[in-house]
This record gives structure tokens, C-alpha cells and sequence, in this order.
């Protein structure tokens, strides 16, 4: 596998700036996760290493190598889209060889066989070879679409969504599945993807896009715990953060700070009227299971955190809240710090 740098990357559309001055370094066998909303510039980040668009200003470069100028098929990556793209009237075992068979590659049979093979006991579906890509479920095809990728080994995996078309209990074993595999293979892989869940649990590093730009890059728990502004807070948690005005708690805060940002985990909450926090009611209870989330209206601004699962709290029930380990924030969004 291989080291994928980028450097001042930059691709408009007409006047429309899809990516900008991008610098990033995706390290060897890392499994880096761009997150982001639609339009925020990831897949077309993605489409610029892989050669299916060309920069207006910048640099890739893969294992060392400047290959902004190279074609795709020079590059030596390998892209899984959200579609599936099999060809229906193959079998599976068709459909994983056929990169293999193509003019640049044209491996003898006797190992295309042997790859095949390899791969489908990594995806888990060597009793599925023999099957029409029509006859497979969404989770299968999906598989195939990532084997047509393995097989050919690339220095550099790229996968746009592969898995926002799936139901969510396939999405979750898809998920254990890819890191599994990005793991055993040690592969160097870029995931662009809008869902924070995905981003949490498979990436080694995330980076976080807004309007063209990488607005912040580190581990998933770094950027969760230490975000740079309160767009990046929002775009990890779940339920999301709570961004309220610091008048709220007494206008207690660092110089310039308009915003106070609590993770629902980051809430005290005690019986109304005890110690110093401040009253609050309760507006809703959700019982997860493993997790109870309590929605709270406190003079008039919603808020959610988590409690007991086993709680008796019920709507209309007083509360007194404390912040633990709040983030603060200026009129702009951009992070203070206390």
C-alpha cells in the first residue's frame, strides 16, 4: 500500500469552488474517513486522486510519485461507488475476475482463480460464486462490489458512500466488515461518507469538510472531544451537541464567548432546586435500551442528555442542570477556549 499526499488541491466548477487549497496526507494502511454534508467537496476530493477529474491548482501524489497529470488507469487505485455496479448477467465469480481479465492486467486464469477465491473467503461469500448478481440481497452485491476492488490489490482503496444504500442492519455489519478487512490487508484507504457513525467506528483518522475545505484532521476521538469550531462539533455526536447562549448559565465563560456547547454526556443533572444548577423540565422520555435519552426544555431552548435506562423521570418533571466539560464558542462559530 502507499501514502497518498495532497497538496493546495483546488477544482472549481464554473464559479463554483468544489474544493479548495486542500492539503491533506492520508498515511500508509490508514483508514481516513472525509465527512461532511452534500456538496461539501468529498467526493470530488475523491475524484481528483483517482484522475476522474483534473485539479485547477495543486498536487497528488501517491507512494512518492506526482501522478496529477497521469491517466486513472496509471494511478493504481481502485474506487467503490455507492452503486453497485456488477454486471447482472455474470456470476459472481465472473463479476470479481473481470478486472483481472481486462487488457492492462490480463492475468492467466490459473491465478485469477486462485485471487478469486482469496478474496471471496475475505468477504465472506465463497458459497455465492456461482451466483447470478441478480439472485444476490443489497448487502451481497455490495460485497462483490468491494471484491471487484481486492482483487486487484491497488496501492490506494477509494469508496464514496458504498454503503448508504443499504438497510441499517446491513450498513452496521458492513461497517465490522470493511474495517476487518482494511485491517487484515493493512490497506491504505480514503471513505468519504456524510454519516458520523460510520466515521467514528472505522476511521483511524477523519477529516471534517465544509464548502470545499478540510476545516479539521486528526482521530475521531480527538476531533469528538477537542473541535475547532461548532460546525466540526456538529458534525460528530449523536444525539447532537447542545448549543445554547452562555447567558444561560450565568454568563460564566471565557472573553468573547456568545455560545456554550454541551455533549449530552456532558449534562449534570440533579432534583430541582438542588446546588447551583439551573431548573429545567423534562419534555420527553426515549428508552433505548442500554440508554435513556431526556429531552428538556430549559426557558425555552430544547435540550437532550442521557440518564439511568432504568429512570422514573416522566414529561413535566423539574430538573436542575449543570454543565460538565462545556465547549465554548464565539458569535462566528469558532471555537474559544476557556
Amino acid at each position: 500500500m502507499a501514502e497518498v499526499r495532497l497538496s493546495r488541491l483546488t477544482k472549481h466548477f464554473g464559479t463554483t469552488a468544489a474544493v479548495q487549497s486542500l492539503d491533506l496526507t492520508i498515511p500508509d494502511g490508514a483508514f481516513v474517513v472525509l465527512l461532511g454534508p452534500t456538496g461539501a467537496g468529498k467526493t470530488t476530493t475523491l475524484r481528483l486522486i483517482a484522475g476522474l477529474e483534473r485539479p485547477d491548482a495543486g498536487t497528488v501524489t501517491i507512494a512518492g510519485r506526482d501522478v496529477t497529470a497521469d491517466t486513472p488507469a496509471a494511478r493504481d487505485v481502485a474506487m467503490v461507488f455507492q452503486q453497485y455496479s456488477l454486471y447482472p448477467h455474470m456470476t459472481v465469480r465472473d463479476n470479481l475476475a473481470f478486472p483481472l481479465r481486462s487488457p492492462l492486467m490480463r492475468w492467466p486464469e490459473d491465478r485469477i482463480a486462485a485471487r478469486v477465491a482469496e478474496v471471496a473467503q475475505v468477504l465472506r461469500i465463497p458459497h455465492k460464486l456461482d451466483n447470478k448478481a441478480t439472485a444476490l440481497s443489497g448487502g451481497e452485491m455490495q460485497r462483490v462490489s468491494i471484491g471487484r476492488a481486492l482483487v486487484r490489490r491497488p496501492q490506494v482503496f477509494l469508496m464514496d458512500e458504498p454503503l448508504s444504500s443499504l438497510d441499517a442492519k446491513l450498513r452496521s455489519d458492513l461497517r465490522v466488515e470493511l474495517k476487518r478487512i482494511q485491517s487484515d490487508l493493512g490497506a491504505t484507504l480514503l471513505y468519504v461518507t456524510h454519516d458520523q457513525i460510520e466515521a467514528m467506528t472505522m476511521a483511524t483518522h477523519v477529516g471534517v469538510m465544509e464548502a470545499g475545505r478540510l476545516v479539521q484532521v486528526g482521530p475521531p476521538r480527538e476531533v469528538y472531544e477537542d473541535p475547532v469550531s461548532l460546525y466540526v462539533a456538529t458534525r460528530l455526536g449523536q444525539p447532537r451537541i447542545n448549543v445554547l447562549p452562555v447567558s444561560l448559565f450565568g454568563g460564566h465563560g471565557p472573553a468573547r464567548a456568545t455560545q456554550i456547547g454541551l455533549r449530552p454526556e456532558h449534562i449534570k443533572i440533579a432534583a430541582a432546586g438542588v446546588g447551583r444548577g439551573q431548573d429545567a423540565t423534562v419534555t420527553r422520555v426515549e428508552h433505548l435500551g442500554d440508554q435513556t435519552r431526556l429531552h428538556l426544555d430549559l426557558s425555552g431552548h430544547a435540550i437532550v442528555t442521557l440518564t439511568d435506562p432504568h429512570t422514573t423521570l416522566a414529561p413535566g418533571d423539574r430538573l436542575a442542570l449543570r454543565p460538565n466539560a462545556p465547549l465554548y464558542f464565539d458569535a462566528t462559530g469558532a471555537r474559544v477556549r476557556s
